[in-house]
């Protein structure tokens, strides 16, 4: 691995310097940029460009409940950013005016590198990603109508709106555009685990930390793939399928008998903070998630084929091996992305 480490923003925290009164202002592009230890991008950065005023927009947008129908729920209510924009300790996503629903709600990370989005990959483009929660009646049930009407009544969405786009025009589209720049920005590559896949300053993991990548590449890594510690596939798990609800996953979208009760590999990237896991949020804790794969998984006509060889359902795991993992998937934390004020709210 190359020692050199690019850095991904170039952009100070202060994102411009430039008097926002200036009618000549001149927004500035982001240069993006993809540590040495990341495969390529797969977003079309020259569909929607980077730039300041794109990226500020967009992160005013997800952080005001006024897009919502009541007023409170912003994309930033379930997404967290010091739990890895996860809506921490909560089993499934809660919405407007109380609303639950089904699923556990995602991290936002890495998503430049992603060509799908969902749990059951209902969108393939990241600036169409936030029409689904921001219309769910029971997400943020908003109306983009009002949203927009809102916004051309706020002198800052106003001044924002004009400096981010070339036509300076308050639509739906550009207010995607905004959202997505803001979300394809928000990268994790600083975990402990980063630093020592790139050489970076002396960084090395311990004996157990080791011995947990060890047992993560022989039994982890096939759907775990790369340093975004996921393949991006649909698989399905082997969880219990809860009849209360019946989410079939993937099926959902394709209709595909083959996609019955699959849904997206997540990244593991900061899962020390993301509890509750799976996509029902059903386990509190990885203890429980690696109880499941060495004794809880459920064979299906769809169970993927990993999870059922030479004769043995699920992964064998001993205790020491399940301590070891845990040892090394602690070293996907990123405590940078976790804290960064580029990505915060205040």
């Amino acid at each position: 691995m190359k020692a050199k480490y690019l850095l991904l923003f170039i952009f100070p925290i202060l994102l411009s310097c430039s008097n926002d009164n200036d009618e000549d202002y001149q927004n500035v592009p982001i240069d993006f940029k993809v540590p040495s230890n990341f495969p390529p991008v797969a977003y079309n950065f020259a569909n929607n460009p980077l730039t300041e005023k794109g990226f500020e927009l967009g992160k005013k947008l997800f952080y005001d409940g006024r897009l919502a129908s009541d007023g409170i729920v912003s994309c930033g209510f379930c997404h967290e950013q010091e739990t890895a924009f996860t809506h921490h300790g909560h089993t499934v996503s809660h919405g407007v005016n109380g609303a639950v629903g089904t699923r556990n709600t995602p991290s936002i990370q890495n998503l430049a590198y992603q060509t799908t989005f969902m749990f059951d990959g209902a969108t393939n483009h990241l600036d169409l990603q936030a029409i689904i929660p921001f219309t769910s009646p029971i997400e943020m049930n908003g109306d983009f109508n009002k949203a927009l009407a809102m916004m051309k009544n706020d002198p800052e969405y106003r001044k924002l709106f004009k400096s981010a786009f070339t036509d300076g025009l308050i639509n739906s589209e550009n207010m995607l555009k905004a959202l997505g720049q803001f979300m394809v920005m928000v990268t994790s590559s600083n975990s402990k685990f980063d630093k020592f896949r790139r050489n970076e300053g002396g960084i090395t993991l311990s004996t157990t930390e080791k011995e947990g990548y060890a047992v993560f590449n022989a039994k982890c890594a096939s759907c775990h793939a790369t340093d975004l510690m996921t393949d991006h596939s649909f698989r399905n798990n082997g969880l219990p399928v809860n009849p209360a609800v019946n989410d079939v996953g993937r099926y959902r979208v394709t209709e595909l008998a083959t996609d019955l009760y699959k849904f997206k590999v997540p990244s593991l990237r900061n899962i020390e903070k993301t509890a509750p896991y799976m996509h029902d949020g059903r386990f509190g804790t990885l203890e429980a998630v690696l109880d499941h794969y060495a004794n809880g998984v459920e064979n299906s006509t769809t169970l993927d084929p990993i999870l059922k060889q030479n004769g043995k359902i699920g992964i064998v795991l001993s205790v020491q091996e399940k301590e070891q993992l845990i040892a090394f998937l602690k070293t996907l934390t990123d405590y940078e992305y976790l804290t960064d004020k580029r990505f915060s709210e205040f």
